[in-house]
């Protein structure tokens, strides 16, 4: 019989003064199905984002297509270990129910995972759909779903494409379905109270949503000061709260706290993709634009789905005065995660690029786009308003400006381009400074 251990994590056990790691006999008997067992003796809770993806099935019957299939279902399996603090059930596990009726509330129950995802691969003629739905093992219920109806060309690129998508959608899946389960938890772990906190970042970036997300940020790192993704999504929104209008002591307060919670998080775990694309944004945001592309590079090395390292390379672009190449990166960010909830910020980067080139009519397409995929982002309101202030069209300005100021009630102009100051080269500067206007003529506050 061939066995596979699976990480459980660091457990309370009876007995034991201390927490141990725990693990998991995951194998294969004769003429059955896989048979869990816990090496503590005892059956463990099931640890966070525990997920087994089964043999996607071949509906069409073709054999020619079965490698197509497989081929999916182990690239998912692959790249769904990379998201961090992730335990995926092995291919060679997963791969022995193929074709079995299976009870998936009792694959969790075998495997001791919370989620179960399954699938299934049909062509017909020159087109190929794949269905998806993630499943919570405990209870049966249905989490999420997404199809993919593609014509067919290049099989493998095809096959890249629906991975890196679903690899992304299914990331943000599982901290939804997370955060639900630590809001019924009596006495949440840090792993709880980080899942809780990326529910309020997922919300629209304004600032009282970042300052409620710290505070469940900081509570995780109570519990846990070595909480790599706690650090790192704490380093994020002190970033962005950095250059949401307030004081300039409280902003390099801000910057300084995020830098050493990124460089912290690098220091406990130097591939964690998350934090290197973090850092990337606090050096974006802080004049060292080659280190924060740098970053992001390094990010994408690591997990090549990462869509939001692309947006960001995108806006550092921007600020090297290289705002024709801009658009292009937002639009891999969109392929890779069309339906990502950090989609409305990148629809705004590709808007900030439009003003920058004076293409206002495009600017104003643009940000229409990020506000109608969250209304909650201020900065979106804000430069809708500057592109329609460069348009003559100062009444519509207006409004937008005022929705901005009620969602960021700090904002001034003299505030904004404190923060905005990115870049001194002449080009970057001289934008500034229209913005400014637009601003102005929207009828936002000067001080």
């Amino acid at each position: 019989m061939k066995l596979e251990f699976a990480d459980l994590g660091v457990k309370e056990l009876k007995n034991i003064a201390r927490p141990i790691r725990a693990y998991a006999i995951v194998g294969a008997s004769e003429g059955s199905s896989p048979v869990h067992q816990a090496s503590t003796g005892e059956k463990p809770e099931p640890p966070h984002l525990s997920i087994v993806v089964l043999p996607f099935a071949n509906l069409g019957g073709e054999p020619e297509q079965d490698y197509f299939v497989d081929g999916v279902t182990e690239s998912l399996t692959t790249d769904l270990s990379r998201i961090s603090g992730s335990l995926v059930i092995g291919r060679h596990t997963a791969f022995s129910y193929k074709g079995k009726a299976i009870d998936l509330k009792q694959i969790g129950r075998e495997l001791n995972v919370r989620y179960v995802l399954e699938g299934s691969v049909q062509r017909s003629g020159n087109r190929m759909r794949v269905n998806t739905q993630l499943i919570d093992a405990e209870i049966g219920n249905h989490l999420w779903a997404e199809r993919f109806d593609k014509p067919v060309a290049d099989l493998f690129d095809m096959q890249d494409e629906i991975v890196a998508r679903l690899a992304r959608q299914l990331d943000a899946a599982l901290i939804t379905a997370e955060a639900r389960r630590a809001e019924r938890a009596p006495h949440p772990d840090s792993k709880d109270l980080f899942f809780q906190g990326m529910v309020w970042i997922n919300k629209g970036r304004n600032p009282k949503d970042l300052v409620q997300a710290q505070t469940y940020f900081e509570r995780a790192l109570a519990i846990d000061p070595d909480n790599v993704d706690a650090l790192a999504w704490n380093a994020f929104a002190d970033t962005h709260l950095a250059v949401s209008g307030f004081a300039a002591h409280e902003r390099a307060a801000r910057f300084a706290a995020a830098e050493a919670a990124a460089a912290k998080a690098l220091l406990l775990a130097p591939d964690h993709a998350g934090a290197h694309w973090v850092m990337g944004f606090v050096f974006g945001l802080t004049n060292r634009i080659e280190r924060a592309i740098a970053e992001c590079e390094r990010a994408l090395a690591l997990d090549r789905n990462i869509a939001v390292a692309h947006a960001i390379i995108g806006l550092q672009k921007l600020h090297l005065d290289r705002a024709e190449e801009t658009e292009a990166h937002v639009r891999e960010a969109l392929r890779l995660s069309p339906r990502d909830l950090s989609v409305f910020v990148w629809l705004a980067i590709a808007g900030y690029a439009k003003d920058y080139l004076g293409r206002y009519e495009e600017a104003v397409a643009w940000q229409r786009r990020s506000i109608e995929a969250n209304g909650n982002y201020p900065t979106s309101h804000f430069h809708l308003a500057i592109a329609l202030a460069h348009l003559g069209r100062l009444e519509e300005a207006r409004a937008p400006a005022r929705v901005g100021l009620a969602l960021d009630p700090h904002f001034t102009i003299a505030n904004y381009l404190l923060a905005n100051r990115f870049s001194d080269s002449p080009a970057h500067l001289a934008w500034r400074e229209r913005q400014a206007d637009g601003l102005r003529k929207a009828g936002l506050p000067e001080s």
